[in-house]
């Protein structure tokens, strides 16, 4: 064994490896760390969005961006989310010899090990030749008189499972993956069911593992849904009757906290609201260009809205002091 290899005795470092740096892969990164997975994007910096030279239908751009800033944002979303980025060109994944992870070893970089893989770039799938019966994974193609190989887009399901159990593919697929903003969500989709299955992994069952990633106002809890007890009621009520678990057992008792922690802290005061918002902007202002900034924003609009700061902060002080009394 060489100094670069990991350690087969350890645990793997990794719960997923995201192969390919691109819409899908940094959407599925931020989903996967968001759901509590140490999480590692691989990105070779060829992904293929830089072929395009301006996105003009990514929603949420009414102008359309650049595709630097937007592959630039892409990686800092998905680092603020908790993945760890690596600029380096993924040449095998192999099954450890457990069988209960694989092995990841790029072209530069020092091997990993993971739980999990996805596939989440639209190059020849050369890396994964092995972990499945090429036949399975790949398909005979013929091209300007010659017969090619290539990776099947139809060889994962909906949901990026395939037959390799802890694979997952988020590109290519069967779907249109040459539009920015659908391969960003099946991206998520894949995603979503590998935290899922992490969860399964953990005790939790089909139903109560399919979470959903997102933040509600505060104001929205009534005083019954504020109490804790109630939570538990409900989840008893929802889950009891159906659950392949014992209601009585530690592991449903276990899976029941988490499910309730879950919920009640996706509710978040106006304060949290406040500051993620202006943390939004700010994250979103340090990629702009500050002449282009200034310059369309007229005069009155900018009065106006220093003028509305000003309202705001005057507010926030009368509120200080008010507490302090």
């Amino acid at each position: 064994m060489t100094d670069t290899e990991p350690d087969p005795t350890r645990e793997h470092t990794h719960d997923v490896v995201i192969v390919g740096g691109g819409p899908a892969g940094c959407s599925a990164g931020v989903f996967c760390a968001r759901g509590g997975l140490e999480t590692v994007v691989f990105d070779r910096g060829r992904s293929s969005i830089r072929r395009c030279a301006h996105l003009e239908n990514y929603l949420g751009f009414p102008a359309g961006i650049d595709v630097e800033t937007f592959y630039d944002l892409m990686h800092e979303h998905a680092e603020t989310a908790g993945c760890e980025v690596l600029p380096d060109l993924v040449e095998s994944v192999e099954r450890t010899d457990d069988e209960e992870g694989f092995r990841v070893t790029p072209q530069e970089g020092e091997p990993v090990t993971a739980r999990r893989v996805v596939a989440a770039t639209r190059y020849d799938g050369e890396y994964m030749r092995g972990l499945d019966d090429d036949a399975a994974m790949f398909e005979t193609r013929e091209r300007d008189g010659e017969e090619r190989e290539r990776f099947d887009s139809e060889y994962a399901g909906h949901d990026g499972r395939t037959p390799v159990e802890g694979l997952y593919v988020a590109s290519p697929s069967d779907e249109a993956d040459t539009q920015a903003i659908m391969v960003a969500g099946r991206g998520a989709r894949v995603a979503h069911r590998v935290v899922a299955d992490a969860r399964i992994d953990d005790g939790w069952w089909e139903d109560v593992a399919d979470g959903v990633d997102w933040v509600r106002r505060e104001a929205e809890l009534d005083d019954e849904w504020a109490d804790r007890d109630r939570w538990v009621e409900w989840f008893d009520d929802y889950y009891g009757g159906d659950a392949p678990v014992d209601p009585d057992s530690d592991r449903f008792r276990r899976i029941r906290a988490a499910a309730v922690d879950d919920s009640l802290s996706s509710y978040v005061s106006p304060e949290t609201i406040d500051e993620r918002a202006a943390a939004g902007q700010e994250a979103l202002a340090a990629h702009l260009d500050v002449d282009r900034i200034v310059a369309a924003v007229d005069a009155e609009t900018l009065l106006d809205h220093v003028e509305d700061e000003l309202i705001r902060e005057r507010a926030r002080e009368l509120d200080t002091v008010e507490a302090s009394e």
